[in-house]
């Protein structure tokens, strides 16, 4: 090999490497946190704390439109978990589009037959609370307000854990 392709090979090395270092996880709430305070838009120009939720168990759901694994867990979102418990008096649903204004998750929901609720978080701003990058990520919190559980990504194997906690979690009240 010449030195101009040890080069080529040694500088896409070091590139890899400091790529895979910056893409390490950053999740900001850890399991058995409490969950940080925030507000967000319920409807246009209407705003709620998370703090008015306390008491009962909430799934906090990031996603983007353009994710495919979030395409793929929103619909088990829907039928396994909102159609459920939307009427539960004990559970909240809180699904943000990172990066996402109101026009672009109602556009998301109605092309997607969606009828569950989305927000936006157009600047990251309650994205960023809960963790640096990925998604889709879902935070399932107790009525205490403490994060008790924590997912990246969708896997089915994994999704089926999340719904047995809510499961568990409501059969407490």
């Amino acid at each position: 090999m010449n030195r101009k392709h040890q080069f080529a090979v040694l500088f896409f090395l070091i590139f890899s490497c400091g790529f895979c270092f910056a893409q390490e996880e950053t999740t900001l709430v850890k399991l058995s946190e409490q969950i940080p305070v925030f507000e967000y838009e319920k409807a246009p120009g209407i705003i709620q704390s998370i703090n008015e939720l306390k008491g009962k168990t909430i799934l906090v759901t990031f996603f983007a439109t353009w994710c495919g694994p979030c395409r793929k867990e929103l619909p088990h979102i829907q039928s396994d978990v909102y159609n459920k418990y939307k009427k539960n008096p004990n559970f909240e649903l809180l699904i943000f589009g990172r990066e996402h204004s109101w026009e672009e998750v109602d556009k998301f929901k109605a092309d997607n037959k969606l009828t569950m609720p989305f927000y936006p978080d157009p600047e990251r701003k309650i994205y960023s609370k809960f963790a640096g990058q990925y998604i889709p990520r879902n935070f399932l919190i107790s009525p205490e307000g403490k994060v008790i559980y924590s997912s990246i990504g969708f896997e089915e194997k994994e999704f089926e854990s999340l719904k047995e906690m809510i499961e568990n979690q409501l059969k407490k009240k």
